[in-house]
């Protein structure tokens, strides 16, 4: 059976904590943390949160260990929609770190709050 963007999000377990991206730019004020962007280069360049690292979704697994050591680091993830960082926090999950969260929210949402 073949499922749609929506029911594959709905069908995430444990689904991803979601976070505002004001209550993302407090954790990382106060926290040390990692925010990381899997928006595409060219995304991420156009429209870029202050303090953000950009991993584009299609490498994350492949280039997460280079930046993330730590199984117990705060991640927090954006998108443009928050559908690739609700995949990309799946992924994360699988393979072993414990706290990932998922802003949802529109980009400038989220410059508004980092910038």
């Amino acid at each position: 059976m073949l499922l749609s963007l929506q029911e594959r999000l709905a069908a995430i377990d444990p689904a991803p904590k979601k976070i505002t991206a004001a209550e993302a730019a407090a954790e990382k004020a106060q926290h040390e943390c990692f925010v990381i962007d899997v928006r595409e280069p060219s995304e991420h360049a156009s429209s870029p949160a202050k303090g953000a690292i950009n991993i584009p979704r299609g490498l994350l697994e492949m280039k997460i260990l280079e930046l993330v050591t730590d199984p117990g680091a705060t991640i927090i993830l954006h998108c443009a929609s928050g559908a690739r960082a609700m995949l990309a926090a799946e992924q994360l999950a699988k393979m072993g770190y414990q706290d990932v969260a998922v802003m949802s929210c529109d980009i400038p949402t989220i410059q508004k709050a980092f910038n």
